[in-house]
């Protein structure tokens, strides 16, 4: 669920949606999402000052406390 929020959100802000790759890696009270996507993207991504992923971070934290779970997002080059 949180790995379909990850993908839809992202590829709705870029140029190149069908070149976003998210792998996820679960634990037992954590996931580790690592999201890749085309260079030209990672900045529109990223947003200014790093507000963007930011707030995608929030809401995949929100919703992986509604599940008694913690998540990490990471950007991969």
């Amino acid at each position: 669920m949180m790995k379909k929020f990850i993908e839809n959100t992202i590829k709705q802000m870029t140029d190149y949606p069908d070149e976003i790759r998210v792998a996820e890696i679960a634990g037992e009270h954590l996931s580790i999402y690592e999201l890749r996507c085309h260079e030209q993207d990672i900045g529109r991504v990223i947003g200014k000052n790093g507000s963007t992923i930011a707030a995608v971070r929030v809401l995949l934290g929100v919703m992986a406390s509604k599940q008694g779970r913690r998540a990490i997002l990471e950007v991969v080059d």
